[in-house]
């Protein structure tokens, strides 16, 4: 991520005075912090999403895939894959 295109945003804070106050007392308002706050709530958003998405499909009781159908599955996404990396 060191290498990533950096963006400045200017961030305008409503919050109470004493959370701000003790936010900037333990150094939570600085970039670098708020960055990394950011960072962690955007995995546990992305965690939950795919915790979501798994208790569908577990509600889909649908039967289990054979060893065929997963093998062919995986060389369905190597394929696309493949076909996507040779047209960039």
């Amino acid at each position: 991520m060191k290498n990533e295109k950096r963006v400045t945003r200017r961030l305008i804070l409503n919050i109470p005075d004493s959370l701000a106050k003790e936010a900037e007392k333990n150094g939570l308002l600085k970039p670098k912090i708020l960055e990394s706050l950011i960072r962690a709530e955007l995995r546990c958003r992305h965690i939950n999403h795919l915790f979501d998405v798994t208790d569908r499909l577990a509600s889909l009781n649908l039967p289990p895939l054979t060893d065929e159908e997963i093998q062919s599955e995986i060389q369905a996404a190597r394929t696309l894959k493949h076909s996507h990396a040779s047209s960039s």
